[in-house]
């Protein structure tokens, strides 16, 4: 594909497209951007709404892997990447799973987390190498995140990712996206133009965040780390988490303060233990052991 071939296709694309209604937004009163800013992130609604089929999908795909044992890991560059690496980065503390379990792969390295490296969006060998490092394999999932749908950096990995056996999705923010065409899942949400032309950490940021979230907390509702909507698995790493884990085993038991307090030091801190201690009217260690193997709070309260 040619230079020019490249870019026509790029110009064409519904979020590098520049409004003509918005030439004289910088003149406009600071009142009336703020509202304009706030009303096109309504936009988004409707571009997730055609999305929910295809993230139905992949929670329930990318579950079923990580059930055998596999990771899920986000591909992006830029805002995209960084976007992954956030939602990454909550899922220890929310859900208490092991730092390597939900992991980013950003273009740059960890320099790209904090700071543009725009020029490695392009280095898509670079995102092959990222991958074969981690050791990708058929029970892991790779999320390729990108606005446009045509990085080279995310279309690589995928194509990469792909050959390694594992899932592949891809999220983008324009129809027939070429990371879609790479992709088992294809999750796309058209956001069109953006307030700042081309600005695509403003609507499709919003987008893929949504997306990630509703991806990452629904798989972790599947793998059994929430008891109803209450985190039961959230690791108590400061005293504002300690707090709300005593709060959520009151919540889910009725226990009182007193009891729930109780039942968290005899499970040494842990809330899904203590939940089932108190439901279940057991000791920690017989709550501990119908919690082995990755039971849920509801697998362990029918074990016997």
């Amino acid at each position: 594909m040619t230079q020019a071939h490249d870019s026509a296709r790029l110009a064409g694309l519904g979020t590098e497209a520049v409004r003509p209604d918005l030439r004289d937004l910088d003149e406009r009163s600071t009142t009336d951007l703020v509202r304009l800013a706030i009303d096109e992130h309504h936009a988004v609604d409707a571009a997730l709404e055609q999305a929910v089929p295809a993230i139905e999908a992949a929670v329930d795909a990318v579950a079923s892997r990580m059930r055998r044992g596999g990771r899920l890991i986000y591909l992006g560059a830029g805002t995209p990447g960084r976007l992954g690496a956030l939602d990454a980065a909550e899922c220890p503390p929310t859900y208490g799973t092991d730092p390597d379990l939900v992991v980013a792969v950003v273009a740059g390295g960890a320099v790209g987390v904090v700071r543009s490296t725009e020029q490695s969006e392009d280095e898509g060998g670079a995102a092959v190498a990222a991958l074969e490092e981690l050791g990708i394999n058929e029970v892991d999932s790779v999320v390729g995140i990108t606005a446009s749908g045509r990085t080279p950096y995310v279309v690589e990995g995928l194509r990469a990712a792909r050959a390694f056996g594992a899932l592949t999705v891809s999220v983008a923010n324009n129809e027939d996206a070429e990371s879609s065409s790479v992709a088992e899942i294809a999750i796309e949400t058209p956001t069109g133009p953006e307030l700042v032309a081309g600005s695509t950490r403003l609507k499709a940021g919003t987008a893929q965040k949504i997306v990630l979230n509703a991806l990452s907390t629904l798989v972790m509702v599947r793998l059994g780390k929430t008891f109803g909507n209450l985190m039961v698995d959230v690791a108590p790493g400061n005293e504002k988490l300690r707090d709300r884990g005593r709060r959520i085993v009151e919540a889910a038991t009725g226990a009182s303060s007193a009891d729930a307090s109780s039942a968290l030091e005899a499970a040494e801190g842990s809330v899904k233990q203590a939940v089932v201690m108190l439901l279940a009217d057991v000791s920690a260690e017989d709550a501990g052991r119908r919690l082995a193997e990755g039971r849920s709070v509801r697998e362990a309260l029918a074990a016997s």
